[in-house]
């Protein structure tokens, strides 16, 4: 399980980082080059624009990056210090339900993951 756990924060953790880097450098998020969502964001656009935040503003980037250094430091953290990290990636993973689809559904996991008993019971 921790194994899953693991994967699933550097997935997590490494697209948003390099996603979001990858927007402030080249102006844009990596998006489909061709058929019928070509150049479109996702799901999480919408999310993230209720609230407020354009998508492709400079705030939103600045948001990818950042949660994404949260998942990578909450892996770290959970791979030297269990007790830390496991509080850390679980605030990540609260932190990412906006980012669907994919995000939500990995950070749905990973919570279920984090509260199976053999897990928690390292807290």
């Amino acid at each position: 399980m921790k194994y899953a756990i693991a994967l699933i924060a550097f997935l997590m953790g490494g697209w948003l980082t390099f996603d979001g880097t990858h927007a402030f450098v080249t102006g844009d998020y990596v998006t489909p080059k061709s058929g019928p969502n070509a150049g479109q964001l996702g799901p999480w656009s919408r999310v993230i624009a209720t609230v407020g935040i354009s998508p492709r503003g400079n705030s939103a980037k600045a948001l990818h990056v950042i949660l994404g250094c949260c998942w990578l430091a909450g892996l770290t953290a959970f791979v030297i210090r269990p007790s830390f990290g496991w509080y850390a990636l679980a605030g990540s993973s609260v932190l990412s339900l906006w980012y669907l689809p994919i995000g939500t559904a990995l950070s749905i996991v990973e919570l279920v993951l984090l509260f199976l008993p053999q897990i928690k019971s390292t807290v």
